[in-house]
């Protein structure tokens, strides 16, 4: 990261463990985000900036933020996908300045660390070490699957949702295509158990990293469904704005489920789809961090 991002992603410490404490000490990444977003009223234009693979530039800021406090001790390090506080985070309230001293902390640990890693082989020795955030290691192969999707016709990319979906556990999925489609590139039923089960529709966006779907096409989307469906889903290679985001879970409307590129990424590896599984171990700093006294 760029030192101006380093710095931008600290301001999150604080918000993070008060949003988890909101939600009850525990939370799914996307829910405490949105909590984050919600209990300081951050605005439009800093919630729909992106990375280069197309993801939010904040939730991205929240998960760096997140990995520092699970080194700190404060978070849980669950790999189940739900962020937790420990007993210590519990307690913790961090004002800006605490939470620079634990991110210096914790670049003083790692760069420690890159330098016995760069010793031991300069040594001929073989040597794990620990290197960037669960976030940034997987950010090269991410963007490699998204720009592989969008570099798909948008035909194929219909396809590929389709046997996606199918992996997934839906069942009759078929592509519609066309332009007489009324909105909707496909449908498929998914079974909750075997008395009920309801119809899909979904719509696929195959867009460039930074072109967001807009609010009006989630409503777009959803008139379209209207007597049709029970559930919708909108897939796009890209992100959503953040009306677009509240479109979707306006009360009183039907919900439609928004898939956005970073999510997209994890159904394919949840299927292993179209991806090949591979484990790296990495050293865990913290781990050993208390044996050094």
């Amino acid at each position: 990261m760029s030192k101006k991002a380093q710095a931008e992603f600290i301001r999150w410490f604080g918000p993070l463990l008060n949003a988890l404490r909101d939600l009850g000490d525990s939370g799914r990444p996307r829910e405490v985000s949105a909590r984050i977003a919600r209990n300081l009223n951050l605005p439009d234009d800093l919630l729909d900036q992106t990375l280069k693979s197309g993801g939010s530039k904040f939730h991205n800021q929240v998960a760096w933020a997140r990995q520092y406090l699970v080194w700190e001790g404060l978070l849980d390090s669950s790999k189940h996908g739900t962020w937790t506080l420990t007993e210590k985070g519990r307690s913790a309230h961090l004002d800006e300045r605490e939470a620079r001293a634990i991110f210096l902390k914790w670049v003083s640990i790692h760069a420690e660390n890159r330098k016995q890693k760069r010793d031991a082989q300069e040594n001929g020795e073989e040597l794990a070490a620990h290197g960037a955030t669960p976030e940034t290691s997987t950010e090269e192969e991410t963007l490699d699957l998204l720009s592989t999707l969008r570099s798909i016709s948008p035909t194929g990319f219909e396809k590929v949702c389709r046997e996606l979906l199918r992996e997934s556990g839906f069942e009759n999925v078929e592509v519609t295509g066309g332009s007489a489609d009324g909105g909707i590139d496909g449908y498929g039923t998914l079974e909750i158990n075997p008395f009920v089960s309801f119809k899909v529709l979904f719509q696929c966006k195959r867009y460039a990293k930074g072109n967001l779907v807009s609010r009006a096409q989630v409503g777009d989307f959803r008139n379209s469904m209207l007597g049709r469906a029970e559930k919708g889903i909108i897939i796009t290679t890209s992100g959503f704005s953040n009306a677009a985001v509240q479109e979707a879970n306006r009360e009183g409307a039907p919900q439609v489920e928004l898939v956005d590129g970073d999510k997209l990424v994890e159904m394919f590896q949840k299927v292993e789809l179209g991806v090949i599984k591979r484990t790296v171990y990495d050293v865990d700093p913290t781990y050993f961090e208390k044996f050094k006294d």
